[in-house]
């Protein structure tokens, strides 16, 4: 392990996280091919995708954790919402990150490309008034929430992903959920995501622990100082880096396995 690969690593988490605490993902649409594509870019050892899947669960488990404590003040922090999207993705990620080791790589690719255009299309639906919601009035179908949840908690616990990418496009255009409390809200529930995906992981032998590590401290600088910079950016723009950012990973992503 070289000090070019040590920084590489650790750059690729700083910059992950800040995002993901800016946007209330964590992280994995981004890092996910970062881990995978730059490494090999500067002559380094390259990661399977079953070793990257392994590494960012490891990841989105401290970035968020970082993010939550950033919002826990303002009334951000749905905690019925958190609750019932919680317990099924918790339930759903531990089933697809266990399962995930009897996946091929292009099977694992193929799957994160899936939920990455899934998410990309939703983020063009539009989302009119739901940030003219009071925080304290806002509804949502719990049944539908727990329901949607648990099926994203299956597809991002394979990818090892804790689902936030496709979560935050659901509570905005399905349950209406106002864009700050959505951002403070999928983390708390990304966090509860990647602890099922991160069991999964490494019950199964798919973390390479040494660039988990560094990832892990580059989130826990990272992910706080995003999450204010968040707060103070128009909603407007933060679902229209939210939607950029999605849709040129699931073209990357797409364009590989084409």
């Amino acid at each position: 392990m070289d000090f070019t690969f040590i920084i590489s690593i650790f750059l690729i988490g700083f910059i992950g996280s800040y995002i993901s605490g800016m946007l209330g993902i964590g992280g994995s649409i981004i890092k996910y091919p970062m881990l995978l594509y730059i490494p090999p870019l500067f002559g380094l050892a390259a990661f399977t995708a079953h070793e990257v899947s392994g590494i960012s669960a490891v990841q989105v488990l401290f970035a968020t954790i970082g993010g939550v404590w950033a919002y826990r003040k303002g009334g951000y922090l749905n905690k019925k919402l958190i609750g019932y999207m919680g317990v099924s993705i918790l339930i759903g990620s531990f089933v697809g990150g266990y399962g995930s080791k009897l996946m091929s790589e292009s099977g694992i690719n193929f799957i994160y490309g899936i939920l990455a255009l899934i998410a990309a299309l939703m983020m063009f639906i539009p989302k009119k008034g739901i940030d003219d919601i009071p925080l304290d009035q806002v509804k949502f179908n719990k049944w539908i929430a727990a329901l949607l949840a648990l099926i994203v908690g299956i597809g991002a616990g394979i990818v090892g992903a804790a689902g936030a990418f496709l979560l935050v496009p659901i509570m905005l255009v399905v349950l209406k959920i106002p864009t700050r409390m959505t951002i403070a809200s999928s983390l708390a529930i990304t966090f509860i995501s990647s602890i099922g995906a991160t069991v999964g992981k490494i019950t199964t032998g798919q973390v390479d622990y040494f660039p988990a590590f560094i990832m892990v401290i580059a989130s826990v600088i990272a992910s706080p100082l995003g999450a204010m910079a968040g707060k103070k950016i128009n909603t407007k723009v933060l679902q229209f880096f939210l939607a950029l950012l999605i849709c040129t990973t699931a073209m990357k992503i797409w364009l590989d396995l084409l």
